[in-house]
């Protein structure tokens, strides 16, 4: 029996996915000429890209060079290579690095997303040869949602609450260095800060959301608009159910679209067909909440619940899924299949039912490197650099915990940290502690032993330790894990303090800690792509009419976290490179992307049965 025949409609490039891989893909797209068509799992757009920072690992960009900042590119091969190891792919790598100006240099140039240099921001691993020290990272410029069209901001996911101050996102850098200073008596800090509160309670009483969009928000802001200039087509609540493909013959089947499942003409639920002459692009975000999959790839996580994600729920592998369907390699040979990150989990209760039908999760990116505060497991021995990398501490609580034992850890701090900087979701002066103490969330106690005890912590073990940090921390050395001795660590301190401003002692009760947890902020395993975007097949051959981006493409870093922002940066960067590839401009000098929008070149597949 014949299948019925699905409604369809025809365009030149399907994207499945929001984030920034995909937004960059469909953007670049539809400057060169083509009609694009994006479709949205979730009800908004701009996945775990909206809820992150916004920072992207861009080195050489055209900012650092206006800057005066004009690194040999060799620079940053000589870093990766030794971060990198035997996973180094220098055709790759090569690819990225080639292209990466250009992107930026493209987005700047000729639409709404706009950057704001990270001239401060250091590579992770400083003594490491090639580190950079600033000027190799890009974060969206902040915009005022009033200069978005209202269906952008209809479209636009909300900031991460967990990430934000009241629902109010603050942006790393001078503006929150500013905020913190408010609760170290600084009077500017102070003006300021009631300042950005005020006007965000005003928007919230206009508007009914923030209107001041930073970070993630700012960046998937800007893309949405300036795909809504270029006429994308944008459909929330729409996945992707299957890949359409032409029969190849003698040659294997090219891919040419999609059925998704959404909205009908007649305005009933249904799927269509949506038939994509140019091709495909896969950026559906990874498989963070995918819970076979974080079983099968994920250490020490034996069920797949053993992980908390900051991705959004829709995060399921969709992507990685459908490119298996038409063949294509799932690649999982990665150092980690997750972009790591501690989080700690925040029980927000009415009564004795959750608040929001879930436990907030908080990721723990700067207070790990804030000096009077440290990370011990239940015996209280620490583990790690707390002041490196979010991946790195995730990554070293995994290894040191045995098998059996809960992978868990606690940030300890005194009192006069907890008022001075934030531990976990906590926030400093003159926020109060004790709505964080009621729910569980905060422990506390008079004395380290008293800590110890409500932690579970082995209490001689936690004494000993700190003890020994303080004896260090009083003279600005960390013999055991050589805290502070590198750019990064010393920028995530506190420059106030001396001789080492990311070390403190801990000693002045009463004592607080947060559990922390594994989580992450997406995967690095995915679907295998060539330099040019393409996926690949395990033979290595590419899968004519199909391209990936995002979180859906295995980590061009092989599964290591060698710098901040290197998943935002790779997905600007190859939907980029994806969106010139569908565009027939692949093979042209990027130079040209300073010329007018034109006509593609490549002549138009042909249309596809839509059964």
């Amino acid at each position: 029996m014949t299948a019925p025949t699905l409604p369809a409609i025809d365009t030149d490039v399907l994207v499945i996915g929001s984030g920034a891989g995909g937004l960059s893909a469909a953007v670049t797209a539809a400057y060169h000429g083509l009609r694009v068509v994006v479709v949205e799992k979730a009800e908004v757009c701009g996945g775990a890209t909206a809820w992150s920072g916004g920072w992207a690992w861009t080195p050489g960009n055209p900012l650092a060079k206006a800057d005066g900042v004009d690194e040999d590119p060799e620079q940053f091969r000589t870093y990766l290579r030794h971060r990198l190891g035997a996973r180094y792919d220098a055709a790759r790598i090569d690819a990225f690095l080639t292209a990466v100006p250009h992107m930026v240099g493209f987005f700047e140039d000729h639409t709404r997303l706009q950057f704001t240099p990270g001239a401060k921001i250091k590579d992770v691993y400083g003594k490491t040869p090639g580190a950079g020290t600033g000027h190799r990272s890009v974060g969206p410029a902040p915009i005022d949602a009033r200069r978005l069209s209202p269906r952008v901001r209809k479209l636009l996911r909300g900031q991460l609450y967990e990430t934000s101050f009241l629902g109010m996102g603050i942006m790393a850098g001078p503006d929150l260095a500013t905020f913190l200073s408010a609760s170290q008596g600084s009077l500017k800090g102070l003006a300021y800060a009631t300042w950005r509160v005020g006007r965000h309670v005003l928007d919230l009483a206009l508007h009914r959301r923030g209107m001041q969009l930073v970070n993630g928000t700012a960046l998937v802001g800007r893309l949405l608009q300036s795909a809504e200039d270029l006429g994308v087509d944008i459909r929330v609540s729409t996945p992707a159910v299957r890949l359409l493909t032409h029969d190849g013959g003698d040659s294997p089947a090219r891919v040419g679209g999609a059925v998704v499942r959404g909205t009908l003409p007649d305005g009933t639920q249904g799927e269509y067909a949506i038939r994509a002459a140019r091709g495909v692009v896969l950026a559906a975000g990874g498989f963070p909440n995918d819970v076979g999959r974080r079983r099968a790839l994920f250490p020490k996580t034996p069920t797949g619940h053993e992980h908390w994600t900051l991705a959004p729920k829709e995060t399921t592998g969709d992507g990685i899924t459908l490119g298996e369907s038409v063949g294509a390699l799932f690649e999982t040979d990665v150092e980690s299949a997750a972009a790591w990150c501690p989080v700690s989990l925040v029980p927000y209760t009415v009564g004795k039912a959750p608040a929001f039908g879930r436990n907030g999760v908080f990721p723990h990116i700067m207070d790990r490197a804030k000096p009077g505060s440290i990370g011990v497991r239940r015996d209280g021995k620490r583990f790690v650099n707390e002041a490196n990398g979010y991946y790195d501490y995730v990554s070293a609580l995994v290894a040191a915990t045995p098998e059996g034992e809960p992978v868990e850890s606690w940030q300890i701090a005194d009192s006069r940290f907890v008022r001075k900087y934030p531990l976990g979701m906590a926030k400093p002066l003159p926020v109060p502690l004790f709505p964080y103490l009621r729910n569980g969330y905060l422990k506390k106690g008079r004395t380290l032993e008293e800590l110890a005890a409500a932690c579970g912590i082995d209490p001689a073990g936690l004494r000993e330790t700190v003890e020994r940090f303080n004896e260090g921390a009083r003279a600005g050395v960390d013999p055991e894990f050589e805290r502070g001795e590198t750019e990064f660590n010393r920028y995530g301190g506190d420059a106030k303090v001396g001789p080492n401003p990311s070390l403190a002692p801990i000693e002045k009760g009463p004592f607080y800690a947060v559990k922390v947890v594994p989580g992450s902020f997406g995967t690095f395993a995915g679907l295998a792509a060539d330099g040019r975007a393409r996926v690949l097949r395990a033979d290595g051959s590419a899968i004519e009419g199909l391209f990936v981006a995002g979180n859906d493409q295995a980590s061009v870093m092989g599964g290591f976290y060698p710098a901040g922002g290197i998943n935002l940066g790779p997905a600007l960067t190859f939907g980029y490179v994806a969106g010139r590839e569908l565009a027939g401009v692949g093979a042209r000098a990027y130079e040209d992307d300073g010329t007018l929008p034109v006509e593609p070149s490549v002549p138009a597949a042909p249309s596809v049965p839509a059964r």
